[in-house]
């Protein structure tokens, strides 16, 4: 169990030593998401959460979306950019695998990856400047359970390679395990948040799921780019329930 952990934190990120995972094992890395999450976004906000550039909100934002892109090295926005060049040009399926698998980017791509990364740094800023960063790892745990349970929704269209590795492990257990973590503390400290949450990710990820379905596949892109939805749909959650549940200090 710790071995798997540890093999998927290092796949996932610069947080632990990459490693060669055996096939048998990347099949049940999809559990390990959302405490990989955890720990990422723990790093991530660890400038923050010490008081590095103490009441420049927009600042301190700004460190954790850097910190979050270096230490996932970019994994995870690299899949939207992939996934919205297909989308934006795409005239049949075969047509948007062929852009999803080239290297270069394109303008939908950078336009995609420049309006994530503006919307986290604005909705972090907003509730760093409610003084709650310790909320934020929680935004990681939350776009990894969105990670998850778009793969189990869309397990049925897996293709071939890493991403379908992943996806043959979004089992219920999987499921079960994410939702825990993510929901449970949510709907104990900030059960407004967890319902805005829910519904912003229902939001943006039901248009990517009916892409998999007209493009006929999921592979890992696809999953990249839902985790960064539920981290933007997340953080969105914390922000709409800001103004009734956390006075202005």
């Amino acid at each position: 169990m710790f071995g798997r952990f540890f093999a998927t934190l290092g796949f996932l990120s610069r947080l632990a030593p990459a490693r060669v995972i055996a096939e048998a094992d990347m099949r049940r890395t999809m559990f390990h998401l959302p405490l990989c999450g955890l720990i990422i976004g723990a790093a991530a906000c660890a400038p923050a959460l010490a008081g590095l550039f103490a009441g420049r909100p927009l600042v301190q934002a700004w460190t954790v979306a850097l910190l979050s892109a270096y230490l996932t090295r970019g994994l995870h926005l690299d899949g939207l950019s992939d996934v919205m060049d297909g989308a934006a040009a795409h005239t049949s399926p075969e047509r948007f695998w062929t852009i999803v698998k080239d290297s270069r980017c394109g303008t939908f791509g950078v336009v995609a990856v420049v309006l994530a990364l503006l919307g986290q740094v604005a909705l972090f800023s907003e509730i760093l400047g409610h003084a709650r960063a310790w909320a934020l790892p929680w935004v990681f745990v939350f776009g990894r359970a969105c990670g998850v349970c778009f793969g189990r929704a869309a397990k049925a269209y897996g293709r071939p390679g890493l991403g379908g590795l992943f996806l043959s492990g979004a089992d219920g257990k999987a499921v079960g395990w994410a939702l825990i973590l993510a929901l449970a503390p949510a709907l104990w400290l900030w059960p407004l948040a967890a319902l805005y949450a829910v519904l912003a990710a229902l939001i943006l990820l039901t248009p990517l799921y009916r892409l998999v379905r007209a493009v006929a596949g999921v592979n890992g892109d696809f999953l990249g780019a839902s985790i960064i939805m539920g981290e933007v749909a997340a953080a969105a959650g914390l922000v709409l329930s800001a103004g009734p549940l956390w006075p202005a200090p």
